[in-house]
């Protein structure tokens, strides 16, 4: 194998590593917000992207990249969320085209309810996939780039909508 080929599978290698962590991850985080508060992980993610954004709204292009799903995905899943009636779409004033998403009082409770749950098994996944010796580095790398789960929102407190 030649210096190019080592250098492809480092990166190869690291690559299976990132993928096998998030897949922990994601595994737990879905186990434990369906059964303990009835979301997805994928509708927790949406529902925290609106609440971290100022004036808690998003047009559905900004959702879609915070959630990482195509644009037909993304209006799927607010019309699901619309319907339980955590999320509501409203009409751009200064864009008629453009409809903004945004936390309803009853979405923001859900949420505020299911943080606790998700940091805490985010820390848990992450700890359980530290005792593994080949994704303990990784783990460790992000413990190191990233505050422990719940910290910024204990330093920031809550979001508020604005005025």
């Amino acid at each position: 194998m030649g210096i190019a080929d080592d250098a492809v599978e480092i990166r190869a290698h690291g690559w299976r590593t990132l993928a096998a962590v998030h897949g922990l991850i994601e595994t737990a985080l879905e186990r434990a917000l369906q059964s303990e508060h009835g979301i997805s992980v994928v509708e927790y993610t949406v529902m925290d992207a609106l609440n971290r954004q100022d004036g808690w709204h998003m047009r559905m292009r900004q959702l879609a990249r915070a959630a990482a799903l195509s644009s037909s995905a993304t209006t799927r899943l607010v019309t699901r969320l619309e319907e339980r009636g955590l999320l509501t779409r409203i009409l751009c004033a200064d864009d008629r085209r453009g409809i903004y998403t945004e936390l309803t009082p009853a979405g923001m409770e859900l949420l505020t309810r299911a943080r606790p749950t998700h940091d805490e098994v985010l820390r848990q996944a992450l700890d359980d996939a530290a005792q593994t010796p080949e994704l303990a580095p990784l783990v460790g790398a992000l413990r190191e780039l990233t505050p422990e789960p719940g910290q910024v929102a204990r330093e920031q407190g809550p979001a508020q909508p604005a005025t």
